[in-house]
């Protein structure tokens, strides 16, 4: 493309993110394509011979591809975990992706090396962790377990490793257990353990479990604490688990991929307390840090494990190698080539500030509380698991088929969007509440329409049910 050309289609590009920065919350939150939609979309031809103009092509993204997506930036898009992100991380990545900026050794991108260390080493100050700890960006929460394990797995012989067994609560997110899988713990050697009634990983639990391993000649080796679980926001007491964990000699892994990031805030640090002494620790700034994704962390307390565990030589990365001072971040984790990810998280916080940060992350506390308050206010609405780490689950009445009709009904509607779980066998809905730009009003709207929704649907139902008991009576 000639510079003209270049020009005149970024600033499209810009238009196009600014108008979706600006004028989100007035779209509906978002759409899922019927898969013989989707397939007649994306199969429709074969790649052209010859180029067409890139300003048409942005024009169908914008009409056919934009659209047809759930909008996890959307300020009442409420289901899984919400990625706000923000516009400076946004020009970070363009920025990133521009320069083309590889960070997978020192020699190949040493400027871009040097921001994500002190990217890295701002997060190990967050979550105070001590000067011996480091680490890295992932693409995620399950890249990031999975190179927390094996950072585990190195701290042993092979000998203990044959026999080894892994403690886990059944909240553990899935990520957790195929990271396992993956890096070769067989299915006999992984213990899911019941959560207490808070969806808790209980001490007494676990110590019983470790001791009928013991009994039976296994190997303790590692427990994997939640701070803060996907379906409920619930914190394992990382304290307590880290000070049995060091009397017994177990690794302690933390799943922070949802809600470690908070630390940041008083009223995180409080919920997660202990998070200091875990041995490695996975988070998430694409979650609760408000950046695009992919942005993932792993921090191990001994970084040097990292090293040890991944580093492999290669003859045509002698170069890579000749200076022992330089750190080659391919030798930390799983990938050698990898993007500049830190660029959009020391963009964003050194223009934003941390205060700006903290505020965010407390409004995510905020509004699940008011949307807990608001679901009390109407008649007929349980809170099966209460506020907290920005998430709140109930239900409508005892049909466990009605969370699942009511989260199709609010995406059909478009103007929020939640999804369901289990909580202790139960089906519920969840809403997960870390957008800043979400507004009171949009949440109490949003629960004045699901009341709404869930009352028409109930009545829909015993109604249904009436019409086929009528007509089978008319049979008999």
């Amino acid at each position: 493309m000639s510079p003209e050309k270049m020009r005149r289609f970024g600033y499209q590009v810009i238009d196009l993110l600014v108008d979706h920065f600006e004028n989100l919350g007035d779209q509906p939150v978002g759409a899922k394509l019927a898969a013989k939609d989707a397939a007649g979309l994306s199969l429709e031809a074969g790649p052209p011979e010859d180029g067409r103009d890139p300003s048409e092509l942005l024009t169908y993204l914008k009409r056919d591809v934009f659209p047809n997506n759930l909008h996890v930036d959307h300020p009442r898009f409420f289901a899984f975990v919400p990625s706000p992100g923000n516009f400076v991380s946004t020009m970070a990545d363009a920025l990133a992706s521009g320069f083309n900026v590889f960070v997978g050794t020192w020699l190949g991108g040493s400027a871009a090396a040097s921001i994500e260390l002190l990217v890295i080493e701002w997060l190990r100050r967050f979550c105070r962790l001590p000067e011996s700890a480091g680490g890295l960006l992932t693409s995620g929460g399950s890249a990031a377990n999975l190179i927390g394990l094996v950072a585990a797995r190195q701290s042993v012989s092979p000998a203990e490793l044959a026999r080894g067994t892994v403690y886990f609560s059944d909240q553990t997110h899935s990520s957790v257990e195929r990271a396992l899988l993956v890096i070769g713990f067989l299915p006999e050697q992984c213990r899911k353990l019941a959560s207490d009634a808070g969806g808790r990983l209980s001490l007494g639990v676990l110590r019983q479990a470790i001791d009928a391993d013991r009994v039976d000649g296994r190997r303790p080796l590692c427990v994997i604490a939640n701070a803060g679980t996907t379906s409920t926001g619930a914190v394992d007491p990382i304290d307590d688990l880290a000070e049995f964990c060091r009397n017994e000699k177990l690794w302690l892994h933390a799943d922070g991929a949802y809600g470690a990031a908070a630390v940041i805030c008083e009223r995180g640090r409080e919920k997660l307390c202990g998070l200091d002494r875990v041995d490695s620790l996975s988070l998430d700034p694409h979650k609760w840090l408000f950046q695009p994704f992919e942005c993932g962390c792993v921090l191990v307390r001994d970084r040097a494990l990292l090293h040890s565990a991944f580093r492999v030589t290669a003859d045509y990365l002698r170069e890579v190698h000749r200076d022992s001072a330089e750190l080659n971040f391919g030798d930390q984790g799983i990938q050698l080539t990898r993007s500049f990810r830190a660029l959009k998280l020391w963009l964003s916080i050194n223009t934003f500030g941390m205060a700006a940060f903290r505020e965010a992350v407390t409004r995510g506390f905020e509004l699940a509380e008011l949307a807990e308050r608001e679901l009390r206010n109407q008649s007929g609405w349980e809170i099966v698991s209460p506020a907290q780490m920005g998430v709140v689950c109930f239900r409508f009445g005892a049909d466990d088929a009605l969370p699942g009709r009511l989260v199709d009904a609010m995406l059909h509607e478009g103007y929020a969007f939640l999804t369901s779980t289990k909580v202790k066998g139960a089906s519920c809905l969840r809403l997960c509440t870390i957008n800043p730009r979400t507004t009171d009003a949009e949440m109490i709207e949003t629960v004045k329409r699901l009341d709404d929704c869930a009352r028409r649907c109930s009545r829909d139902a015993v109604n249904g049910a009436k019409r086929v008991t009528f007509r089978a009576d008319s049979v008999v």
